[in-house]
């Protein structure tokens, strides 16, 4: 099973919490191995929507706003190296509407 195609990513996620730099649960160092930057965030945004679509969910969990799903996948970023990531995505229960949670590198694959 995969996630429908019309998942939301919204910029503020990428923006203002993956790609800026923060004292705790840092992702823009690991984003920015790839290449990933607060310049490239619609790179991200484009890269993380072909995941949804390519690769099968991982997990499901029910949650108190919807339900939780979880698709392993990798990115290959604008200079050319590939990132194994765990994205979580939610269906919200209110709207139906599936949205891009987080990411977390993929300890399984990169050791």
């Amino acid at each position: 099973m995969k996630l429908p195609e019309d998942v939301v990513i919204p910029e503020d996620k990428l923006v203002r919490y993956l790609l800026l730099p923060r004292e705790e649960n840092d992702k823009s160092q690991f984003l920015g191995i790839a290449g990933y930057t607060l310049g490239t965030w619609e790179v991200l945004a484009r890269d993380l929507h072909d995941l949804a679509k390519t690769y099968e969910i991982s997990a499901k969990a029910i949650s108190l706003y919807g339900i939780k799903w979880e698709v392993q996948g990798s990115l290959t970023g604008p200079n050319g190296q590939v990132l194994y990531v765990v994205t979580v995505w939610i269906t919200l229960e209110a709207s139906g509407e599936t949205r891009f949670v987080t990411l977390f590198p993929d300890k399984e694959r990169h050791g």
